[in-house]
């Protein structure tokens, strides 16, 4: 059996190497706010540790303990504002301030003014557990449809930390004599070594967490365009896929408008290509404005963008194209001095039957609209129409009308 000063130096050398590795991720990645919060607890809980050991090893004073209990409860805070802080909730320290400052007044009464080891563990449990319970729901609450495995693993370990923390309460409740932390016996040994276990995979629980949202950021940057902020072509060949798919499935349709800013080379041989970017990027506010929620606006390359019209006929899609058409106008009418005017042709083409599952059908269809509208004096729209299928009645009257002809 492991002796209880050598398990609280594991616990003190565990949460120092865990302080180490959440300081390095914070550095690492700045804009990541709950690792800054993981480190602080990481290394307040390694403080705690080492003040109960000191308690451990002199076993004169009740100052130590004091020490630790309030710390470690103020290291629970931490790691639950952690957890908030990276559900994106408001993050305050009164609350932890109150409870670490109830926590040091309710010990500190069962220290000095009356001494009672079940009180002391009383109040310490209902502080350790309060923090991790609202880390808890946050753990197990749905995002974006699912619960990651990191949250789902940190889930589980908090609540084996809270059951342990409530059967120790109970235990000392029930139990005459000592049942604390610093006791040299196998109940004692247990509790702390299964804590220096489930302290290190909560927080390889947190680590997931933080690599699962680190990758989803990367595979989201992956599909923005970096000078308009909008999708880009890989995103929109996703898209496109998606939407051809569902409705190849279900068959409804969707709409897809395809743009093409007029005289854009224009503009670059002339302004340069500094105010070129600034066109696209003004063009890509003006369209923004006009869409719809569930509308999807890509830049594919250059002066060349699509809009992914969901659950919409080409007759919504030419209407998108004309509010799209008339801010572009309504800009252009107000531009004065050095302001470039921007004027854009669109092709609008709908989903079909005989498109399938194939995106790039579709973009050829509205391709040709696009032409058509730029035949037909570019600043406008232009719907691409099918040739409607031959029915069987009039593929035989055409034929006798050949046969007549011959």
């Amino acid at each position: 059996m492991l002796s209880v000063p050598t398990l609280w130096t594991v616990f003190v050398i565990n949460f120092l190497a865990l302080g180490l590795i959440w300081a390095y991720v914070a550095r690492s990645y700045p804009a990541f706010g709950a690792a800054r919060f993981w480190t602080g607890s990481a290394f307040a809980a390694a403080a705690g540790a080492a003040s109960a050991m000191v308690r451990v090893v002199t076993m004169e004073s009740l100052v130590p303990l004091l020490v630790a209990g309030t710390v470690l409860v103020f290291a629970a805070c931490l790691a639950a504002m952690g957890v908030m802080r990276f559900h994106d909730r408001p993050v305050t320290w009164r609350g932890t301030a109150l409870l670490s400052g109830l926590t040091f007044a309710g010990l500190s009464t069962f220290i000095f003014v009356y001494d009672s080891m079940q009180m002391r563990i009383l109040i310490y449990t209902l502080a350790q557990v309060a923090p991790m319970a609202l880390a808890l729901k946050l753990l197990l609450t749905p995002e974006n449809g699912h619960v990651s495995p990191g949250a789902r693993l940190a889930g589980i370990v908090a609540s084996l930390i809270i059951g342990i923390y409530v059967l120790r309460l109970v235990g000392a409740l029930l139990q005459s004599g000592e049942f604390s932390f610093i006791r040299f016996n196998a109940s004692q040994s247990l509790v702390i070594l299964s804590l220096v276990f489930l302290s290190m995979a909560l927080n390889f629980g947190f680590l997931l967490m933080a690599m699962d949202r680190l990758r989803n950021e990367v595979a989201d940057l992956a599909l923005i365009d970096d000078l308009t902020g909008v999708g880009n072509r890989r995103h929109l060949a996703q898209r496109l896929a998606e939407e051809c798919a569902r409705s190849d499935r279900s068959g409804e349709p969707f709409a897809l408008l395809v743009i093409d800013l007029d005289g854009f080379k224009v503009i670059n041989d002339t302004h340069g290509h500094a105010a070129g970017d600034a066109c696209l990027q003004h063009f890509t506010l003006m369209a923004q404005t006009r869409l719809r929620p569930g509308d999807m606006l890509a830049r594919t390359g250059g002066d060349e963008f699509c809009i992914v019209l969901p659950s919409s006929t080409l007759r919504e899609g030419a209407m998108i194209a004309r509010r799209v058409l008339e801010v572009c106008r309504v800009d252009a009418a107000q531009c004065t001095g050095n302001d470039i005017p921007i004027a854009v042709s669109i092709g609008v083409a709908q989903w079909t039957r005989e498109i399938g599952a194939h995106p790039d059908r579709l973009i050829a269809a509205a391709d040709h609209a696009l032409y058509e509208a730029k035949k037909g004096g570019k600043n406008s729209y232009a719907a691409y129409e099918p040739a409607p299928a031959l029915v069987p009645d009039m593929v035989e009257l055409a034929e006798a009308a050949l046969r007549r002809r011959a």
